[in-house]
């Protein structure tokens, strides 16, 4: 085997190894949401289009209200708008930053990585994994 291929399946090995433990991890953090209000307005989030977009570029790393809405093809207006709802719903984390020229600005970052819902009869189920960000795959 020459050196190449040793270091390819070193490296797939690692990314193997990576996304069982972030399987494993997601499993062991599911949270049920028992409280009926929060499954409502969990289950109206993720109806919402502009919602799940900022949920899906918020993922990976915190972004300022322009980065998303440039990322997300969404206008500000609505990104302010919708972050609050996600605020409120405790579904994205929020920071405070002071540029170089001292402007102060907020950076968010979602906080669920995903949700999964379910109905059955009378009953709806809601598990929510964490966006467990303390560990990266850089």
């Amino acid at each position: 085997m020459t050196k190449y291929a040793l270091h390819c399946n070193a490296v797939l090995l690692v990314i193997s190894k990576w996304t069982e433990i972030e399987y494993m991890q997601s499993l062991l953090q599911k949270r049920k949401i028992e409280d009926g209000e929060r499954k409502d307005a969990l289950l109206e989030i993720l109806a919402d289009k502009y919602c799940r977009a900022i949920i899906e570029t918020t993922m990976e790393k915190p972004k300022s209200a322009m980065e998303i809405a440039a990322d997300a093809k969404i206008p500000i207006s609505t990104v302010y708008r919708r972050l609050q709802t996600l605020h409120d719903n405790k579904v994205v984390a929020i920071s405070g930053m002071i540029s170089d020229d001292g402007k102060k600005f907020f950076l968010y970052k979602s906080k669920v990585r995903s949700v999964s819902a379910s109905y059955t009869g009378n009953y709806v189920e809601i598990q929510v994994v964490p966006n467990i960000s303390s560990v990266t795959k850089e």
